[in-house]
Parts: structure tokens; sequence; C-alpha cells
């Protein structure tokens, strides 16, 4: 079979991607709740730091065992750098307000990244945003303002790091298509696994806190669930185009509705659910719309590449 055939049936699978994707949503969420969980007790630098170095103690195995070609070394290392200080970025903002919001409300406010992805992508690749994607957008930011005026307002620390982790996550998410061509799964995930961990350690100069010993084994788990959840993540848009499985990580906002629900009981009201509502449609319009995959592609290299070794997040 032609290499090329072969590389379009690969990603021709959205019930595989689907599935991926979902279990991701799933394993995040989870992650979320035991970082609202440890983050009673340390710092946000802490928790960052464990779950970057915990991360990259089980992401070593895999990258010895995958052995990509050529190893390490890369020509984008440009691209890897950006993504790894918007991740990390975003992940500050995220744990900071996983921390002070509703489980929930953090994940809603994360899941406006593909509203910002088009504007970056105008800005970065002058792509020109569709008439649809713009009401879209617009959609979406009224959603975004029932989701924040509920109890806590719009100028609160805690939901101005939401919406910034979200504008990190949709840089972070262009970063990584504009390289996805010729850069294996892995090394993707080795490097900014890497770079978080080196930067994140800094902070801890002046915020280093001994954890209590019950937990330590919840950093360790957070680490081990971080890898799982790229590793199914990256896999989920290797199977399928973004626009055909981009909308089922959506579904991290239901899981963390029932999670918050059952540990924390945890509740919406009829604005944030309106909210959520909006901001959910406008997102997967936006992701199911926008072509930033197709130009991405069309730019990252010419070099031939396995359809394996594709990936859109982690």
């Amino acid at each position: 079979m032609n290499p090329a055939t072969q590389t379009e049936n690969y990603r021709n699978q959205p019930l595989a991607g689907a599935l991926c994707v979902l279990i991701a949503s799933f394993v995040f969420a989870i992650l979320g709740a035991l970082v609202k969980v440890v983050s009673s007790s340390l710092p946000n630098e802490m928790v960052v730091f464990s779950r970057n170095i915990c991360a990259l103690v089980f992401i070593l195995p895999w990258y010895w065992y995958s052995r990509p070609f050529g190893g390490i070394r890369t020509n984008f290392f440009q691209f890897h750098l950006l993504r790894g200080i918007t991740g990390l970025g975003a992940m500050y903002c995220f744990f900071y307000a996983i921390a002070r919001l509703q489980l929930s409300e953090a994940y809603l406010l994360i899941a406006t990244a593909p509203l910002f992805i088009p504007a970056i992508a105008y800005v970065w690749m002058g792509e020109p945003v569709a008439r649809n994607v713009r009401r879209a957008i617009i959609i979406g930011f009224i959603g975004i303002v029932l989701i924040l005026k509920p109890g806590f307002g719009i100028f609160q620390p805690a939901a101005l790091a939401g919406l910034g982790a979200g504008v990190l996550a949709a840089l972070a998410m262009v970063s990584i298509r504009r390289m996805s061509a010729t850069e294996p799964v892995i090394r993707i995930v080795f490097y900014f696994t890497f770079l978080s961990s080196v930067f994140s350690a800094g902070p801890l100069l002046w915020s280093w806190r001994s954890p209590p010993p019950a937990i330590w084994w919840l950093l360790v788990l957070i680490g081990l669930l971080a890898t799982i959840g790229q590793f199914f993540l990256t896999k989920g848009y290797s199977f399928a185009p973004a626009a055909q499985v981009g909308p089922f990580t959506y579904s991290n906002v239901v899981f963390a509705i029932l999670i918050g629900w059952i540990f924390w009981e945890e509740a919406l009201d009829l604005l944030t659910w309106a909210g959520a509502l909006l901001t959910c449609i406008a997102g997967i319009i936006t992701t199911r719309r926008t072509e930033t995959h197709v130009i991405v592609d069309a730019t990252a290299g010419t070099t031939p590449y396995d359809a394996g070794d594709r990936s859109s997040s982690g």
C-alpha cells in the first residue's frame, strides 16, 4: 500500500480518536481534583513542580522505549521552548484557579482556549477568521461573562487566572500544531515535561515546603495521571483531524462537574449553566470550522512524516 494511503487511513479513525480523547478528559478531570486536594496543603509553585518532575520520571522510560528517530535532536527548539513557556504558564494559572474556584468553573475557563486560537492564528500566520467563527467567538465571550459574573466577579484574580490559562493553552496548541508534522509525539511531550520541570524548579527557592507524608503519594499520582492523559490525548489527535475529535475535549467539563458535585457538593447556578452551554457550543463551532490545522500542516515543513507521530496537544 502507498505510504500516503496508509497515513490517510491511520488519520481517518474518528471513533478511536474520540475514545482516546474521552479517556484523556476523564484522566485530566481526576488530576484536577487531586490538584485541588493537595493545594490545600502546598503552595501553587510546589504543586506545579511536583506535577512536572514526577511526570518526567514516568515519561523517561516511555521515551527510552519509543526511541524516536534522531533522539532529542530537533530543528524546532524555538517552538518547543515557546510550547514549554506557554504550557507552563497555563499550568500555573490553571492550578491557581482550581485551588480557588469550583472545579467545574476552572475547567470551564480553560475550555475557552479554542476561542482564542483563531486570533492567535491570525496574528501568527495571517489566517483570516471566517464570519461564522467570529460570531462563535462573540457567543463564547458572552458565555464567559455569564460564567465569571456569579459569585466572584470578572476581575477577581482566580477568574483572570482561569482565563489566562485558556489564552496560554491556545498559544501552546498552535505552537504544537506548527511543529507536529515533523516532530514525534514523544519528543514533543518530552521537551515540554523537561523544560517545564527545569523552569518550575526556580520558584522553589522561595516557596519550598516539605509535603506532609500523606501528600507525597498524591503528588506522584498527579504526575502519573498527567503522563497517561498526555499519551491518550496525543494519540487521539493522531487518529483523526482536530475538527473531528477536538469537540470531545469538552467532556472534561462534564467530568469536572460530576467530580465536584460528588466530592465537594459543588453546584452551578442557572447563569453559569447558560454560560457553560454558550462557551462549549462556541468552542465546538470554532474547533470544527477553523482551518488552522490545514494551514499549519502546509507550512510546517516538507519532510515526509509518519501519521502515528502527529500530535495536537499534550
